[in-house]
């Protein structure tokens, strides 16, 4: 069993899962956690970091797509089983709290919820539905 949840890193609480990074980068701030699980196959490429949401988006699903649903489980459930929690809490940086903020962590929860059907809900505060979540950035 795999349950995921997404998250800010300054968010995240142990409590709440396994932190696992999901960006292109490490924070260069002190966490108050152990920080010990990276897939760096779910951070956004460089070709298109910098892109217009709606550019990003289909290039970054695009990108999970070609990885597929499988293979990506097979490498989360290896990072739950080793850290011996069904819970992984995938963290990156911006704060969806701040309306104007979106970021790839939920482009990649809705993608999951289409694709297996399992929901991966956000923890911490959200100005409100993803574009994503509405259907209109798809």
């Amino acid at each position: 069993m795999l349950t995921l949840f997404t998250a800010r890193f300054q968010m995240f609480r142990p409590v709440q899962g396994t932190p696992v990074r999901i960006t292109r980068g490490a924070p260069r701030f002190k966490l108050p956690y152990q920080l010990t699980h990276t897939v760096p196959e779910l951070a956004p490429a460089a070709a298109y970091f910098n892109s217009p949401r709606p550019a990003f988006a289909a290039a970054y699903r695009a990108d999970l797509t070609r990885l597929g649903a499988g293979q990506i489980a097979e490498r989360l459930g290896g990072i739950a089983q080793q850290a011996g929690d069904h819970r992984l809490v995938l963290l990156c940086f911006e704060d969806l709290a701040k309306p104007e903020l979106w970021c790839h962590r939920r482009i990649f929860a809705d993608w999951w919820s289409e694709t297996t059907g399992d929901p991966v809900r956000e923890l911490g505060p959200m100005a409100g539905p993803s574009p994503y979540e509405q259907g209109t950035l798809l």
